[in-house]
Formats: structure tokens, C-alpha cells, sequence
């Protein structure tokens, strides 16, 4: 995706420096240290439905085979700090000030294997499929434990990448 034709109006494209800075930092860590990820969330479906999506963190599935321990030590040595670490989520904030989730779950792991190198800008990524991520997308919706504000986020972005978004739509910028 070139980012002056990503549909991103005047201006936003410089503010996202700081967020390719903690893409770039953490793709990375993952291709030096053979560590299989996909982008997931947010980016993810910003991505894959074509439109921008607004979010405030950069969330990556890793293959629950992977340890936490270590990742995380590699990913210190290049400027993230551990700002917590839950069931099956360590969250990160890289030296820009942006938010990195890693997201630790075993049924990511066929999604992992399927995803497909995507462009971000001047960085290369890999990014689950649509179709997985519609399944990630529907999986957290239907969540009863997930706060109604994030189930109606997951739904909106269900419907995005279904098609909501017309081809070439500015969406009102």
C-alpha cells in the first residue's frame, strides 16, 4: 500500500512514522529470529478491506509455539518495553510511543501458516487472509466476556471487510 494513495486524507500519512517505526522494528525481530507472525486487528482489516481503519495499537498473532520469554527479550533489545502481559496477549510499547499486542493463541496458528506477505508502505508484512480474519473478526464478536463497545467494533469491521466500502470510496474525507 503507497500511503500517499492509501485513502488516508492530507497529513494523516506523516503521523503513521511512529507506527511503520514499531511495524518495521518488530517485522524485524520476527524474520531475524525465524518467529512465524501475521499482522492481525485493526491494520489488518485496514489492509485487507481496502479503507482505512482507525486504531491505536498493532496487534500480530504469534504461533503459540513460540516462547514468550524469549520474544520478548529479543524484542527489548530493539526498543519495546513489556507494558503488560495477560492469558493470551503480551502488550509492548515500542521506543516511538506505539502500542504492539502480540496475541498467543493456538487456533491462530493455521491462520499464521496462511497468511500472505503484504506491502505497508515501504515495509513488507504478512497479514492473515481475509477470510481468517473475518473468522477472528466473528470468533471476537460472539465473545461474551468482550465489552459491547469492541463486539460492535468487531461487527463493523465484519461488515467492512465483506464489502461495505465501495472501491475508490474517499469515505467522506
Amino acid at each position: 500500500m503507497d500511503l500517499e494513495s492509501s485513502g488516508y486524507p492530507d497529513g494523516v500519512s506523516e503521523q503513521l512514522e511512529d507506527k511503520l517505526a514499531a511495524l518495521d522494528a518488530a517485522e524485524a525481530v520476527f524474520a531475524q529470529n525465524a518467529v512465524p507472525y501475521a499482522l492481525i486487528g485493526g491494520l489488518a482489516v485496514g489492509l485487507r478491506s481496502g479503507a482505512p481503519r482507525a486504531t491505536i495499537d498493532s496487534d500480530f498473532a504469534i504461533a503459540s509455539s513460540v516462547d514468550r520469554d524469549w520474544l520478548c527479550e529479543r524484542l527489548a533489545a530493539v526498543g519495546f518495553q513489556t507494558k503488560g502481559r495477560f492469558r493470551h496477549t503480551v502488550h509492548l510499547l515500542h521506543g516511538s510511543g506505539e502500542s504492539v499486542i502480540l496475541a498467543f493463541d493456538a487456533l491462530f496458528d493455521p491462520m499464521i501458516e496462511r497468511a500472505e506477505q503484504l506491502p505497508l508502505g515501504d515495509i513488507e508484512l504478512r497479514v492473515v487472509t481475509t477470510a481468517d480474519l473475518l473468522a477472528m473478526k466473528r470468533r471476537a464478536a460472539a465473545d461474551p466476556e468482550r465489552s459491547r463497545s469492541k463486539s460492535l467494533r468487531d461487527q463493523a469491521d465484519i461488515v467492512m471487510l465483506e464489502g461495505d466500502i465501495p472501491p475508490d470510496s474517499t469515505m467522506g474525507w
